[in-house]
C-alpha cells in the first residue's frame, strides 16, 4: 500500500468517525473510524521511514579542468597568452 491508499484510509475513518450519524447493530462505526485512521497514520510513517532509508545521497564528483594551450605552427606557443 503506497501513500495514497494510506490517505485514504485516513480520510474515510475521519469520515467514519466525525461526518455519519449511522447505526447498524452489532458495528461501531466510530470504533470502525478510528481503527481506519490509526491503520493509514502507522503506514504514512511506515511509508516516509522506508523512503527516507531509500534516499540515497551521492558524493560530489571531482572536477577536472583541462588546460588548453594555443600552439604556433611549430607546435610550441608563441609566446603570448601561455
Amino acid at each position: 500500500m503506497g501513500l495514497g491508499g494510506c490517505i485514504i484510509l485516513i480520510a474515510v475513518g475521519a469520515i467514519l468517525t466525525f461526518a455519519t450519524d449511522w447505526h447498524m447493530q452489532g458495528v461501531n462505526l466510530d470504533v470502525v473510524g478510528l481503527i481506519l485512521m490509526a491503520v493509514g497514520i502507522i503506514g504514512v510513517a511506515t511509508f516516509s521511514s522506508i523512503a527516507r532509508r531509500r534516499r540515497v545521497v551521492m558524493p560530489p564528483t571531482a572536477v577536472v579542468e583541462e588546460e588548453r594551450h594555443r600552439h604556433g605552427r611549430d607546435g610550441y606557443g608563441d609566446g603570448y597568452g601561455m
